[in-house]
Parts: C-alpha cells; sequence; structure tokens
C-alpha cells in the first residue's frame, strides 16, 4: 500500500471521528485533536503530513466541499450518508478541487478503493456516480 493510501485512510479516521463528536473546524481545534488522535492511535510518521494537509484542508473548505456534494448527491442530504462514506467523499473532492498534485482519475479510484475497504459494498457506486459528476464540473470548468 502507498504512502498517499495510507494517508487518506489516516485522514478518513481522523475525519469520521472528527464527525462524530461535532468538534470544531477552527485549525487551532484541529491540530489538538489531531495530535490527541495520533497519541491514541497508531499512525505512520511517513504518512502524517499528506494526512495533516488532508485534514487541514478538509476542515478549513468543509462547507464548500459540503455544497458541492450536496448539489451532486440528489435524494441523498448529507446528513443522511454514512459518516464513511461523507468523508471518503469529502477527501476524494479536496483532492478534486485543490490538489494541484493529484489527477482527478486518481482522487476517484483512491477514494473507491478505500470505500471497498471502509464501506458497504452499495457505497462503491454511490461514490463512484457522485465523483463522476465532481468531475464533470470541474472538467466543464476547465478552459
Amino acid at each position: 500500500m502507498g504512502l498517499r493510501r495510507k494517508s487518506r485512510e489516516m485522514a478518513l479516521q481522523f475525519l469520521f471521528s472528527h464527525d462524530f463528536t461535532d468538534a470544531s473546524d477552527e485549525s487551532q481545534a484541529v491540530a489538538l485533536e489531531l495530535e490527541r488522535f495520533c497519541a491514541c492511535f497508531e499512525t505512520g510518521k511517513k504518512a502524517l503530513p499528506y494526512a495533516r494537509e488532508l485534514i487541514n484542508g478538509i476542515c478549513t473548505h468543509r462547507k464548500e466541499i459540503d455544497q458541492e456534494l450536496t448539489g451532486r448527491s440528489h435524494n441523498w442530504r448529507l446528513e443522511r450518508m454514512s459518516l464513511v462514506d461523507r468523508n471518503i467523499l469529502r477527501i476524494a473532492v479536496f483532492e478534486i478541487k485543490h490538489g494541484e498534485d493529484v489527477p482527478a482519475k486518481v482522487a476517484i479510484n483512491e477514494a473507491l478503493e478505500i470505500a471497498k475497504l471502509y464501506s458497504m459494498p452499495d457505497s462503491v457506486a454511490f461514490i463512484n456516480g457522485i465523483l463522476d459528476a465532481v468531475q464533470g464540473q470541474t472538467d466543464d470548468a476547465a478552459p
């Protein structure tokens, strides 16, 4: 498994707990929460920098990311999505929209592979559909 995959999985685990506790997205609160998370759980030191980049970026752009998801997930309110699916989607949308060195196809493929490990079988098609719509919208906006 690649280093970035480990980072994405670490970010997913952190974001799941962050979402579950309805914690603050304020940068200092996130930094403290991430410090506690790393102290309590086995985290790879090499995977931590990219995981931290994902976590901080998602928390900073959460409203924008959630609006994107809401606009693309017809018949599914954000609150109805499982915490796992919602956070897999947030990671991928962040990488598609803000990850300058991550091609959209890679972000989508990584999201689907992580969903196969952490989510329900039906979730893979659901996540793929939403991310395809996000990618299509991003491709349409390119010059």
